[in-house]
């Protein structure tokens, strides 16, 4: 299988609210508009950044379909698919089974706290329904469980499973990952202030959030470390270290909003339970960007 495209970056999309909370395809357009023009590699709809948990199944439709048809560069779409049952999830599958989609990045089961063989049993359930290609996501921040290294390189020898988006912030079990799977298992990074380390031993991009707002920047540096220039990556890595504290400051996805709401491409409405960024934060980003 080749997948020499998820070698660089990917963008996390948000999903563009307007103020009655109804989703912004206006705005979404001009946010796909400004991640192709600064040349990622490919597209990630529906996950954290994009809001998943509170948009309806007839909304997810309407984006999915809406990617895809405004997608000029052809880049690969990456569906965010992933929750708490296994049944669930596969079922969702197919659902989507019919979108031309390239892979799907899938979360690990979260609130119910599952066994690392639980967690493993699962995937490889999700993976032998698949369709398409299946990326975990370990996001333990967010979900209450870690996926453990033994079970990603455990999970690594299905075919069906290409690799994984790693946002644990552990750099050694990101290290043990690379060490123990297969050259052609991808390590990606699910955190931007640590993709150019990770890159040092082995990760080969990002599904960036970050991208969203400077995808020229961002993408510029993966492409420079994946060249083996780390001295030019790391420049702009440090040039960047500011947006990364900016955009996970008051959360994801209401920083990135509220940064793109500084940079006039969107407003920065969130859905309940999350509010929208606050004035300080929309100040300093318009500072950053200006």
């Amino acid at each position: 299988m080749n997948t020499d495209f998820y070698k660089g970056t990917g963008v996390a999309l948000t999903t563009p609210m307007n103020p009655d909370l109804t989703i912004d395809f206006d705005g979404l357009k001009r946010v796909l508009d400004h991640v192709n023009k600064g040349g990622v590699e490919y597209l990630v709809v529906l996950g954290t950044t994009g809001e998943a948990p509170t948009i309806s199944a007839e909304e997810k439709n309407q984006v999915i379909e809406f990617v895809l048809s405004n997608n000029p560069k052809g880049l690969p779409v990456v569906y965010g698919l992933g929750g708490n049952s296994t049944k669930w999830v596969k079922d969702q599958l197919e659902l989507v089974k019919d979108y031309p989609i390239s892979a799907i990045l899938s979360l690990s089961p979260y609130y119910n706290k599952p066994s690392q063989a639980g967690i493993v049993k699962h995937y490889q359930e999700i993976a032998d329904a698949s369709p398409f290609p299946v990326i975990l996501y370990n996001v333990p921040a967010r979900t209450a469980t870690d996926i453990s290294a033994a079970s990603t390189i455990e999970l690594s020898a299905h075919p069906n499973i290409i690799g994984t988006k790693e946002a644990s912030g552990n750099l050694t079990q990101c290290m043990e990952i690379a060490a123990n799977t297969p050259d052609d298992f991808l390590l990606i990074s699910g955190d931007d202030a640590l993709t150019l380390p990770m890159m040092s031993f082995g990760c080969v991009g990002a599904i960036s959030v970050i991208a969203n707002l400077q995808p020229t920047e961002f993408s510029e540096m993966v492409r420079l470390a994946l060249r083996g220039d780390f001295k030019g990556a790391t420049k702009i890595h440090f040039e960047m270290l500011e947006g990364y504290d900016l955009v996970g400051r008051e959360g994801n996805p209401v920083s990135v909003k509220t940064g793109l709401a500084a940079a006039g491409l969107i407003q920065h409405d969130v859905r309940l339970p999350l509010m929208k960024g606050s004035e300080e934060l929309l100040s300093d980003f318009k500072s950053f960007l200006s």
